[in-house]
């Protein structure tokens, strides 16, 4: 049986780099090589992965997000056309409409070759952060920004998106419906789960007996950081008990630490850290309104931790106001510190969420995603044969 052949573009192949790149890993491990062949091209990553060869091309650092870098393929234009006239692709799977998505885009069509496309990142909801000391040039460049993104994706024959909010925005934005296809995130109910609880370990890392608000995340102010350091202050101004730990680490990092002088700073955990974490403190607060899925809100559902969160991106699909968890005005601090108020002073409430949240997370499975992703690309293929 013929293989089916994928290029793979993305920026960043770096397992665990931050969500986009944990769901591609999520499917290259689970890839048969008896049945699929795969090219993988990126800004960063290692030469291989799996067997398979990943060519690196040049990159620039992005002057406003110094963890992130951009490809630049015209500057490995030829060589790069050259190992994909080798390769002889079927399908192409592009992670970002970046320069490299755009190159890969254009290849695609030039050769009559089907795009499959996974939509990781809200970008248009990061403007209103980069442009926030331009305000005046916000609409204009979500307006640009949306044109740009509704000729990439109508040109894709398939769109993945973690949700049915995302999709309406999507639809809302110009991209055709017939294109779009819900694909939600798994969740690793073994390594999020209530057994890593360890109060201890986060006693001693907070040094008192106190509720633990947990807030996980890249810290980069894209992510509504300022809402939560008015949170903390709220907090502090009315005296409430509350031990702040933040998990992650980004640019913002040092600005908040100089401004939540007693939360405490982990850096970046692994995953068997992260979910002890979860696991064992009293409140995960959530205030991004940037996230096309939230990895992190499902991975505290699993953990048995009671989500107090932003009613905004795509992350917000996972809460049933009231019944699994709270959604809050984005910006509005003082609702955010209500709902955790409730939770925390109604045993009954909290016993509800961390039951109907757990019960929820059980429906994601990375094995059923991912078999939907590898059929999908059988179907592609079979229609390109034709």
């Amino acid at each position: 049986m013929k293989k089916v052949k994928v290029a793979f573009f993305a920026e960043i192949l770096i397992e665990d780099f931050d969500g986009a790149s944990r769901t591609m890993f999520q499917i290259i491990r689970r890839i048969d090589p008896e049945q699929f062949e795969f090219l993988f091209i990126c800004g960063n990553g290692p030469d291989t992965i799996l067997g398979f060869d990943c060519i690196q091309i040049p990159t620039l650092t992005l002057p406003f997000n110094k963890n992130y870098s951009m490809a630049l393929p015209a500057l490995a234009e030829a060589a790069l056309k050259q190992k994909l006239t080798d390769f002889d692709p079927d399908i192409i799977h592009i992670a970002t409409p970046s320069l490299l998505g755009w190159f890969a885009l254009r290849y695609a069509r030039h050769n009559q070759l089907p795009v499959l496309s996974i939509y990781h990142t809200h970008f248009v909801s990061y403007l209103d952060y980069y442009l926030s000391k331009a305000p005046f040039l916000i609409d204009f460049a979500k307006t640009k920004m949306a044109s740009s993104q509704k000729s990439f994706y109508n040109q894709c024959e398939k769109i993945y998106v973690p949700s049915e909010s995302i999709a309406a925005e999507m639809v809302d934005m110009g991209i055709e419906q017939d294109r779009i296809k819900i694909w939600k995130r798994g969740i690793d109910t073994r390594l999020f789960s209530p057994e890593k609880r360890n109060v201890g370990a986060i006693r001693e890392l907070t040094g008192y007996n106190d509720p633990v608000i947990l807030f996980a995340s890249r810290l980069v102010w894209e992510k509504n950081l300022e809402t939560l350091i008015r949170i903390y202050d709220h907090c502090q101004d009315e005296k409430l008990s509350y031990n702040f730990v933040i998990a992650g680490d980004g640019t913002a990092r040092s600005a908040c630490e100089q401004r939540m002088k007693k939360a405490v700073f982990t850096g970046n955990l692994s995953h068997e850290k992260l979910s002890e974490l979860y696991a064992s403190a009293d409140i995960f607060l959530f205030t991004s309104v940037s996230e096309t899925y939230g990895n992190v809100v499902l991975e505290a559902m699993a953990s048995g931790l009671p989500c107090v969160i932003a009613d905004g991106g795509g992350s917000r699909d996972f809460i049933t106001q009231g019944v699994n968890g709270y959604k809050c005005e984005p910006e509005n601090e003082a609702d955010y510190v209500e709902k955790i108020k409730s939770v925390l002073g109604n045993e009954a409430l909290r016993q509800q969420f961390i039951t109907e949240g757990r019960d929820y997370s059980y429906g994601f499975d990375w094995n059923t995603l991912t078999d939907v992703y590898f059929h999908d690309l059988e179907s592609m293929a079979q229609l390109t044969a034709i």
